[in-house]
Protein backbone atom coordinates (compact mmCIF):
# COMPACT_ATOMS: atom_id res chain seq x y z
CA UNK A 1 0.00 0.00 0.00
CA UNK A 2 1.27 3.61 -0.89
CA UNK A 3 -0.33 6.78 -0.45
CA UNK A 4 -2.00 8.56 -3.08
CA UNK A 5 0.00 11.25 -4.85
CA UNK A 6 0.06 13.60 -7.34
CA UNK A 7 1.23 12.32 -11.09
CA UNK A 8 3.15 15.58 -11.81
CA UNK A 9 6.57 16.71 -10.29
CA UNK A 10 6.57 20.11 -7.76
CA UNK A 11 9.32 21.26 -9.34
CA UNK A 12 7.24 21.88 -12.42
CA UNK A 13 4.78 24.29 -11.02
CA UNK A 14 4.53 26.30 -7.69
CA UNK A 15 2.37 24.07 -5.02
CA UNK A 16 -1.08 25.16 -4.93
CA UNK A 17 -1.48 27.31 -1.92
CA UNK A 18 -4.58 26.19 0.70
CA UNK A 19 -5.81 27.51 3.74
CA UNK A 20 -7.63 25.11 5.99
CA UNK A 21 -10.60 26.43 8.15
CA UNK A 22 -11.67 24.46 11.33
CA UNK A 23 -8.59 22.40 10.91
CA UNK A 24 -8.19 21.05 14.06
CA UNK A 25 -5.27 18.99 14.59
CA UNK A 26 -4.61 18.78 10.95
CA UNK A 27 -6.09 15.30 8.92
CA UNK A 28 -7.19 17.08 6.39
CA UNK A 29 -4.31 19.24 5.74
CA UNK A 30 -1.89 16.55 6.04
CA UNK A 31 -3.74 14.66 2.93
CA UNK A 32 -2.96 17.48 0.88
CA UNK A 33 0.26 18.06 1.87
CA UNK A 34 0.97 14.05 1.23
CA UNK A 35 -0.74 14.79 -2.54
CA UNK A 36 1.79 18.14 -2.83
CA UNK A 37 -0.26 21.35 -2.09
CA UNK A 38 1.34 23.91 0.47
CA UNK A 39 -1.25 24.15 3.64
CA UNK A 40 -0.48 28.20 4.01
CA UNK A 41 -2.29 28.41 6.89
CA UNK A 42 -4.74 26.63 9.30
CA UNK A 43 -7.09 28.30 12.04
CA UNK A 44 -9.40 26.99 14.53
CA UNK A 45 -10.81 28.05 17.84
CA UNK A 46 -9.43 25.01 20.00
CA UNK A 47 -5.89 25.96 21.07
CA UNK A 48 -5.25 22.03 22.41
CA UNK A 49 -5.50 20.95 18.56
CA UNK A 50 -3.17 23.97 17.15
CA UNK A 51 -1.10 22.92 19.65
CA UNK A 52 -0.95 19.43 18.09
CA UNK A 53 -0.92 21.03 14.26
CA UNK A 54 2.17 23.54 15.20
CA UNK A 55 3.81 20.53 16.41
CA UNK A 56 3.29 18.44 13.41
CA UNK A 57 3.05 20.97 10.51
CA UNK A 58 6.06 23.23 11.24
CA UNK A 59 5.74 24.79 7.94
CA UNK A 60 2.44 26.25 8.35
CA UNK A 61 1.01 29.50 9.76
CA UNK A 62 -1.85 28.80 12.58
CA UNK A 63 -4.20 30.80 14.08
CA UNK A 64 -6.51 30.63 17.16
CA UNK A 65 -9.63 32.47 16.23
CA UNK A 66 -13.21 32.61 15.68
CA UNK A 67 -14.20 32.45 12.35
CA UNK A 68 -17.24 34.58 13.17
CA UNK A 69 -15.22 37.23 13.95
CA UNK A 70 -12.53 37.23 11.19
CA UNK A 71 -12.11 39.33 8.32
CA UNK A 72 -10.54 37.68 5.02
CA UNK A 73 -9.25 40.85 3.75
CA UNK A 74 -6.96 41.37 7.13
CA UNK A 75 -5.94 37.71 6.86
CA UNK A 76 -5.06 37.95 2.98
CA UNK A 77 -2.70 41.04 4.42
CA UNK A 78 -1.43 39.93 7.93
CA UNK A 79 -0.53 36.36 6.46
CA UNK A 80 0.26 37.48 2.70
CA UNK A 81 -1.95 35.45 1.29
CA UNK A 82 -2.51 37.07 -1.90
CA UNK A 83 -3.50 34.16 -4.32
CA UNK A 84 -5.33 31.25 -2.81
CA UNK A 85 -5.62 27.71 -4.85
CA UNK A 86 -7.98 26.06 -2.53
CA UNK A 87 -10.01 26.72 0.91
CA UNK A 88 -10.72 23.50 2.47
CA UNK A 89 -12.26 22.51 6.19
CA UNK A 90 -15.24 21.13 7.62
CA UNK A 91 -17.49 23.70 9.45
CA UNK A 92 -19.72 22.39 12.23
CA UNK A 93 -23.26 21.57 10.85
CA UNK A 94 -25.15 20.91 14.37
CA UNK A 95 -28.26 22.97 14.64
CA UNK A 96 -28.41 24.03 10.70
CA UNK A 97 -31.29 25.91 10.12
CA UNK A 98 -33.48 26.20 6.61
CA UNK A 99 -36.25 28.38 5.76
CA UNK A 100 -37.98 26.63 2.20
CA UNK A 101 -35.08 25.73 0.37
CA UNK A 102 -32.21 28.48 1.52
CA UNK A 103 -29.71 28.46 4.62
CA UNK A 104 -31.44 31.24 7.13
CA UNK A 105 -29.28 33.79 8.76
CA UNK A 106 -29.11 32.49 12.14
CA UNK A 107 -26.51 31.97 14.80
CA UNK A 108 -26.60 28.38 13.81
CA UNK A 109 -25.55 28.80 10.63
CA UNK A 110 -22.75 31.50 10.99
CA UNK A 111 -19.92 29.22 10.76
CA UNK A 112 -20.52 28.11 7.63
CA UNK A 113 -21.52 31.04 6.52
CA UNK A 114 -17.97 32.11 7.49
CA UNK A 115 -17.19 29.68 4.96
CA UNK A 116 -18.46 30.67 2.07
CA UNK A 117 -17.64 34.24 2.77
CA UNK A 118 -13.85 33.05 2.81
CA UNK A 119 -14.14 31.23 -0.45
CA UNK A 120 -16.24 34.44 -1.86
CA UNK A 121 -13.03 36.68 -0.95
CA UNK A 122 -10.26 34.35 -2.07
CA UNK A 123 -12.15 33.16 -5.20
CA UNK A 124 -9.56 30.21 -4.92
CA UNK A 125 -9.94 27.91 -8.12
CA UNK A 126 -11.16 25.09 -6.06
CA UNK A 127 -12.88 24.58 -1.97
CA UNK A 128 -13.14 21.25 -0.53
CA UNK A 129 -16.14 21.33 2.17
CA UNK A 130 -16.70 17.74 4.29
CA UNK A 131 -19.32 17.02 6.87
CA UNK A 132 -21.41 14.27 7.96
CA UNK A 133 -23.70 12.26 5.92
CA UNK A 134 -26.67 13.56 7.37
CA UNK A 135 -26.01 16.77 6.35
CA UNK A 136 -27.64 15.94 2.93
CA UNK A 137 -30.84 14.81 4.09
CA UNK A 138 -31.30 17.85 7.00
CA UNK A 139 -35.00 19.59 5.73
CA UNK A 140 -35.27 16.97 3.27
CA UNK A 141 -32.45 17.82 0.85
CA UNK A 142 -32.62 21.60 1.61
CA UNK A 143 -29.20 22.24 3.32
CA UNK A 144 -27.66 20.21 1.09
CA UNK A 145 -29.52 22.50 -2.22
CA UNK A 146 -28.52 25.62 0.03
CA UNK A 147 -25.43 24.72 -0.11
CA UNK A 148 -24.88 24.08 -3.71
CA UNK A 149 -27.01 27.55 -4.62
CA UNK A 150 -24.52 29.52 -2.39
CA UNK A 151 -21.68 28.12 -4.08
CA UNK A 152 -23.20 28.48 -7.45
CA UNK A 153 -23.97 31.68 -6.96
CA UNK A 154 -19.84 32.46 -6.70
CA UNK A 155 -19.37 30.91 -9.73
CA UNK A 156 -18.35 27.46 -8.55
CA UNK A 157 -19.55 23.92 -10.46
CA UNK A 158 -20.32 21.92 -6.86
CA UNK A 159 -20.24 18.19 -7.26
CA UNK A 160 -20.69 15.98 -3.67
CA UNK A 161 -20.68 12.27 -2.81
CA UNK A 162 -20.66 10.35 0.64
CA UNK A 163 -17.19 8.69 0.97
CA UNK A 164 -16.37 5.69 2.52
CA UNK A 165 -12.72 6.19 4.06
CA UNK A 166 -12.67 2.03 3.68
CA UNK A 167 -12.57 2.57 0.42
CA UNK A 168 -9.22 4.62 0.40
CA UNK A 169 -6.63 2.55 2.51
CA UNK A 170 -8.42 3.81 5.96
CA UNK A 171 -9.08 0.61 8.35
CA UNK A 172 -12.16 2.16 9.23
CA UNK A 173 -15.77 2.54 7.65
CA UNK A 174 -16.08 6.04 8.11
CA UNK A 175 -18.45 7.97 6.33
CA UNK A 176 -18.36 11.71 5.27
CA UNK A 177 -20.07 13.94 3.35
CA UNK A 178 -17.55 16.07 0.63
CA UNK A 179 -18.37 18.97 -1.40
CA UNK A 180 -15.94 20.08 -4.11
CA UNK A 181 -16.47 23.30 -5.80
CA UNK A 182 -14.13 24.14 -9.01
CA UNK A 183 -14.10 27.37 -10.71
CA UNK A 184 -13.67 25.16 -14.59
CA UNK A 185 -14.88 21.98 -14.60
CA UNK A 186 -16.60 19.36 -12.67
CA UNK A 187 -14.55 17.41 -10.35
CA UNK A 188 -14.36 14.05 -10.39
CA UNK A 189 -14.41 11.91 -7.33
CA UNK A 190 -11.48 9.20 -7.08
CA UNK A 191 -12.32 6.06 -7.34
CA UNK A 192 -11.96 3.41 -4.99
CA UNK A 193 -8.08 3.08 -4.14
CA UNK A 194 -8.09 -0.39 -1.84
CA UNK A 195 -9.76 -3.52 -3.64
CA UNK A 196 -9.15 -4.99 -0.12
CA UNK A 197 -10.17 -3.48 3.07
CA UNK A 198 -7.67 -3.05 5.48
CA UNK A 199 -8.74 -5.05 8.84
CA UNK A 200 -8.61 -3.35 12.45
CA UNK A 201 -5.70 -6.26 13.43
CA UNK A 202 -3.90 -5.18 10.39
CA UNK A 203 -3.93 -1.67 11.63
CA UNK A 204 -2.69 -2.36 15.45
CA UNK A 205 -1.92 -5.49 16.28
CA UNK A 206 1.84 -4.66 16.52
CA UNK A 207 0.80 -2.25 19.63
CA UNK A 208 1.41 -4.15 22.86
CA UNK A 209 -1.45 -4.62 25.55
CA UNK A 210 0.43 -2.67 27.83
CA UNK A 211 1.24 1.28 28.22
CA UNK A 212 4.98 2.13 26.63
CA UNK A 213 6.17 5.36 27.32
CA UNK A 214 6.54 8.14 24.66
CA UNK A 215 9.91 7.57 23.01
CA UNK A 216 10.47 3.95 23.42
CA UNK A 217 11.03 1.42 20.69
CA UNK A 218 8.66 -0.61 19.42
CA UNK A 219 8.86 -3.88 21.46
CA UNK A 220 6.86 -5.62 18.61
CA UNK A 221 7.55 -6.43 14.76
CA UNK A 222 5.26 -4.64 12.20
CA UNK A 223 3.28 -7.92 11.02
CA UNK A 224 1.36 -5.89 8.05
CA UNK A 225 1.94 -3.54 4.94
CA UNK A 226 -0.50 -1.63 6.59
CA UNK A 227 1.51 -1.04 9.70
CA UNK A 228 5.39 -1.22 7.85
CA UNK A 229 3.57 2.34 6.10
CA UNK A 230 2.45 3.66 8.85
CA UNK A 231 5.62 3.26 10.69
CA UNK A 232 8.01 3.88 7.79
CA UNK A 233 9.25 7.52 9.04
CA UNK A 234 9.28 6.28 12.39
CA UNK A 235 11.53 4.15 14.43
CA UNK A 236 9.79 4.64 18.29
CA UNK A 237 5.89 5.01 19.73
CA UNK A 238 3.98 7.59 21.23
CA UNK A 239 0.43 7.80 22.39
CA UNK A 240 0.03 4.65 23.69
CA UNK A 241 -1.09 4.96 27.20
CA UNK A 242 -3.40 2.48 28.40
CA UNK A 243 -6.46 3.43 30.14
CA UNK A 244 -7.32 2.18 33.27
CA UNK A 245 -10.57 0.18 33.90
CA UNK A 246 -12.21 -0.92 36.73
CA UNK A 247 -12.13 -4.61 37.45
CA UNK A 248 -16.30 -5.28 36.82
CA UNK A 249 -15.81 -2.88 33.13
CA UNK A 250 -13.00 -5.35 32.31
CA UNK A 251 -15.16 -8.69 33.40
CA UNK A 252 -17.97 -7.22 31.52
CA UNK A 253 -15.62 -6.81 28.24
CA UNK A 254 -14.09 -9.74 28.60
CA UNK A 255 -17.59 -11.33 27.99
CA UNK A 256 -18.12 -9.82 24.87
CA UNK A 257 -16.23 -11.42 21.88
CA UNK A 258 -14.43 -10.05 19.01
CA UNK A 259 -16.81 -7.59 17.06
CA UNK A 260 -19.60 -8.62 18.94
CA UNK A 261 -21.33 -5.95 21.62
CA UNK A 262 -24.04 -5.50 24.49
CA UNK A 263 -26.06 -7.91 22.45
CA UNK A 264 -23.27 -10.64 23.69
CA UNK A 265 -23.66 -9.95 27.11
CA UNK A 266 -25.61 -12.18 29.98
CA UNK A 267 -28.69 -9.99 30.99
CA UNK A 268 -27.83 -8.64 34.18
CA UNK A 269 -25.38 -6.59 32.09
CA UNK A 270 -26.58 -5.42 29.00
CA UNK A 271 -28.42 -2.14 30.70
CA UNK A 272 -25.09 -1.17 32.38
CA UNK A 273 -24.89 1.42 29.68
CA UNK A 274 -27.72 3.22 28.04
CA UNK A 275 -26.46 3.41 24.46
CA UNK A 276 -26.62 1.03 22.17
CA UNK A 277 -23.01 1.45 20.65
CA UNK A 278 -21.98 0.24 24.53
CA UNK A 279 -20.18 -2.32 24.74
CA UNK A 280 -18.63 -3.25 21.48
CA UNK A 281 -15.78 -4.99 20.77
CA UNK A 282 -13.90 -3.96 17.00
CA UNK A 283 -13.87 -6.50 14.90
CA UNK A 284 -10.47 -7.53 14.07
CA UNK A 285 -11.37 -8.93 10.71
CA UNK A 286 -12.95 -6.34 9.63
CA UNK A 287 -11.97 -2.34 9.19
CA UNK A 288 -13.07 -0.61 12.38
CA UNK A 289 -16.62 1.03 13.09
CA UNK A 290 -15.74 4.91 13.15
CA UNK A 291 -14.02 5.76 16.06
CA UNK A 292 -15.53 8.34 19.05
CA UNK A 293 -13.93 10.80 20.45
CA UNK A 294 -13.09 9.00 23.77
CA UNK A 295 -16.65 8.26 25.23
CA UNK A 296 -15.17 4.85 26.21
CA UNK A 297 -17.20 2.66 24.31
CA UNK A 298 -15.90 0.64 21.66
CA UNK A 299 -13.40 -1.66 22.96
CA UNK A 300 -9.85 -3.05 21.72
CA UNK A 301 -10.50 -6.77 19.58
CA UNK A 302 -8.63 -9.06 22.32
CA UNK A 303 -7.58 -6.59 25.16
CA UNK A 304 -9.66 -5.70 27.71
CA UNK A 305 -9.44 -2.03 27.37
CA UNK A 306 -10.82 0.77 25.08
CA UNK A 307 -7.78 1.64 22.51
CA UNK A 308 -4.89 3.69 22.91
CA UNK A 309 -4.54 7.30 21.18
CA UNK A 310 -2.10 5.70 18.76
CA UNK A 311 -4.37 2.94 18.52
CA UNK A 312 -7.67 4.98 17.38
CA UNK A 313 -4.51 7.31 15.40
CA UNK A 314 -3.78 4.11 13.27
CA UNK A 315 -7.41 3.32 12.69
CA UNK A 316 -8.29 7.19 11.48
CA UNK A 317 -5.00 6.69 9.19
CA UNK A 318 -2.26 9.09 11.08
CA UNK A 319 1.26 7.63 10.97
CA UNK A 320 3.16 7.10 14.02
CA UNK A 321 5.62 9.95 13.15
CA UNK A 322 2.31 12.26 13.71
CA UNK A 323 2.35 13.23 17.70
CA UNK A 324 -0.53 14.27 19.36
CA UNK A 325 -0.20 16.87 22.49
CA UNK A 326 -1.72 17.40 25.50
CA UNK A 327 -4.00 15.28 28.12
CA UNK A 328 -5.29 12.50 27.01
CA UNK A 329 -9.05 13.21 26.87
CA UNK A 330 -8.10 16.10 24.17
CA UNK A 331 -5.78 13.60 22.22
CA UNK A 332 -8.82 11.27 21.91
CA UNK A 333 -11.22 13.81 20.71
CA UNK A 334 -8.35 15.52 18.19
CA UNK A 335 -8.51 12.07 16.56
CA UNK A 336 -12.07 11.56 16.40
CA UNK A 337 -12.94 14.96 15.07
CA UNK A 338 -10.19 14.36 12.09
CA UNK A 339 -10.54 13.92 8.87
CA UNK A 340 -9.10 10.52 7.61
CA UNK A 341 -5.78 11.60 6.31
CA UNK A 342 -5.71 8.44 3.65
CA UNK A 343 -9.09 9.51 2.63
CA UNK A 344 -8.36 13.36 2.44
CA UNK A 345 -5.18 12.18 0.30
CA UNK A 346 -7.51 10.61 -2.06
CA UNK A 347 -9.33 13.72 -2.80
CA UNK A 348 -6.69 15.83 -2.94
CA UNK A 349 -4.91 14.20 -5.10
CA UNK A 350 -7.40 13.98 -7.61
CA UNK A 351 -7.97 17.72 -7.52
CA UNK A 352 -4.06 18.39 -7.70
CA UNK A 353 -4.28 16.60 -10.97
CA UNK A 354 -7.15 18.24 -12.18
CA UNK A 355 -5.80 21.51 -11.31
CA UNK A 356 -2.27 21.06 -13.22
CA UNK A 357 -3.92 19.25 -15.90
CA UNK A 358 -6.03 22.77 -16.17
CA UNK A 359 -2.32 24.69 -15.90
CA UNK A 360 -0.65 22.54 -18.62
CA UNK A 361 -3.70 23.08 -21.08
CA UNK A 362 -3.84 26.99 -20.41
CA UNK A 363 0.01 27.30 -21.00
CA UNK A 364 -0.46 25.22 -24.50
CA UNK A 365 -2.82 27.48 -25.68
CA UNK A 366 -1.29 30.48 -24.48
Amino acid sequence: MQFVISNYPSNIYEKPIVIDLFSGCGGLSLGFEMADFDVKLAIDNWEDALVTYRFNHKNTDTLNADLLNLDPAKIEKDFNLHEVDVIIGGPPCQGFSVAGKRIIDDDRNKLYMSFVRFVNHFKPKAFVMENVPNILSIGNGAVKNAIINDFTALGYIVTYRVLIASDYGVPQNRRRAIFVGTLDGDYIFPEQTSEIRVTTKEAISDLPENSINDGEKYPIAPQSDYQRLMRKNSSTLNNHQISNHSSQTQHIISLVPDGGNYKNLPLEFRNTRKVHIAWTRLNSKKPSITIDTGHRHHFHYKFNRVPTVRESARIQSFSDDFIFIGSKTSQYKQVGNAVPPLMANAIASQLINSLYEKSTSILQHS
